[in-house]
């Protein structure tokens, strides 16, 4: 088992990771952040995503769609932005931006699920 900043430091160690966030869709506020690289506010970033993930969560309820997010993905031109919402805490999620170029999407989604499973918060 592992705190927020172990969990945040595994996480950041996946390829072309370069910030993380564990952050509050009810409150926006961020419990803890990793990385981040000049012109990127990991911060804002996490705070930002939150209205993603109520969005979904309202779309859901809205279509009656049971079950849990597993994870959003947002691509950018240059990068990934993976989204997964805490099954053991509905209102936190964990937040990671990866360079395209550096990483691998499909091993980042399995890093990031077992991080999760790893997290005591």
């Amino acid at each position: 088992m592992a705190d927020i900043a172990e969990t945040l430091n595994t996480i950041l160690k996946i390829d072309g990771a370069f910030a993380c966030a564990l952050a509050d869709h009810d409150s926006g506020m961020t419990l803890g952040t990793a990385g981040g690289q000049a012109g990127f506010d990991i911060e804002l970033a996490a705070a930002g995503n939150t209205a993603v993930v109520r969005a979904k969560l309202n779309v859901m309820n809205s279509l009656q769609i049971d079950g849990g997010i597993e994870d959003i993905l947002i691509t950018l031109d240059d990068q990934y932005h993976l989204i997964r919402p805490l099954k053991t805490h509905a209102a936190l999620f964990l937040y990671l931006a990866i360079d395209k170029a550096k990483g691998n999407l499909a091993l980042a989604r399995h890093r990031l699920g077992e991080a999760e499973k790893a997290l005591v918060v």
